[in-house]
């Protein structure tokens, strides 16, 4: 699946990912009212309305990108409705050609984590029949319960021809309260960063790791030792725009083939229109400008990059 991702990045020369996060208050009046007009204010309506808020974003955007990543969380809270939209989300992303990163962040240990990797990247075996559950083509994993709580997913993924993105620095403000912590004189994102290498050597596509990491775009300093110590991890970046982080600063997660990194834009992108650079596009077009904003974050990468 790396593979994959890295041949649509290379199709589109975008390497940024499009998360869709849909909280209910960025989906523009006139799609929740069209919602619950026909399933009520319930968990129905606001699954409805979410999975509609998507696809138009998806139809918007899908020619212009090599990925998407829907968070559950978002999903979750509206219950088994929201779900089945998580699921509806990631068919539809995937028929549209994308690849799709389930942003799931599990970290759990033994036959929890084996559970966990088989809903999200593998096949359950019910009786002589088998399914694919949530069937992303990545998912993204907390590794800070220790290797029991990773190798059940690189052994799914293994099995699967599917991809890792391991939580190494995450890009919220407070990380820096466990992942900065010194250990023997090093933080203990620099071990874990050395520990996803490790794992990936043994789990290679033609040029890069199967198994990538989470960097955010919050730390590029960080980012940049990060680099040095997972040369053939994919990086996959989040904190672009909306969290602070910039095209300038986004230059040293890439390596010099110009690859090896991909940036996510969430509300930035999916809430474009709420923004005043994108008003114009108003309410009514809102995945219009949602393509706008993906146009404004591609150029904006490249042209960081081309100053290099």
């Amino acid at each position: 699946m790396i593979n994959k991702l890295i041949e649509k990045i290379k199709a589109t020369n975008a390497p940024i990912v499009v998360g869709l996060d849909p909280m209910l208050s960025y989906v523009p009046e006139h799609v929740q009212k069209k919602a619950f007009a026909e399933y009520g204010e319930t968990l129905e309506g606001a699954a409805e309305a979410i999975w509609q808020f998507n696809k138009a974003i998806v139809d918007a955007t899908y020619d212009l990108i090599p990925a998407v990543k829907p968070q559950v969380a978002m999903y979750e809270q509206f219950g088994v409705p929201g779900m089945a939209a998580y699921e509806k989300t990631v068919s539809y992303c995937q028929e549209k050609g994308l690849v799709v990163i389930g942003d799931i962040k599990r970290g759990d240990i033994g036959s929890t984590s084996e559970a966990y990797a088989v809903g999200h990247l593998g096949h359950v075996q019910v009786g002589s029949n088998s399914y694919a559950g949530f069937h992303e083509d990545f998912a993204t994993v907390n590794p800070y319960l220790g290797s029991d709580g990773v190798k059940p997913f690189i052994k799914v993924c293994k099995e699967e021809k599917k991809g890792l993105f391991i939580l190494v620095k995450t890009s919220n403000p407070s990380s820096g309260e466990f992942q900065d912590r010194l250990i023997d004189g090093r933080p203990l994102y620099e071990w874990v960063g050395e520990q996803v290498a490790a794992w990936g050597a043994d789990h290679m596509g033609d040029s890069y790791s199967y198994i990538g990491a989470v960097v955010g775009a919050t730390y590029p300093k960080m980012g940049k030792v990060l680099r040095s110590i997972m040369p053939k991890a994919y990086i996959l970046v989040p904190g672009y725009g909306a969290q602070g982080g910039q095209g300038k600063d986004l230059v040293h997660f890439f390596n010099k083939d110009g690859l090896g990194a991909i940036v996510n834009s969430s509300r930035g992108i999916i809430a474009a229109y709420k923004q005043e650079k994108y008003a114009s596009f108003g309410a009514e077009n809102f995945a219009d400008a949602s393509r706008q904003a993906v146009i404004d974050m591609v150029t904006d990468i490249s042209t960081a990059l081309e100053s290099v």
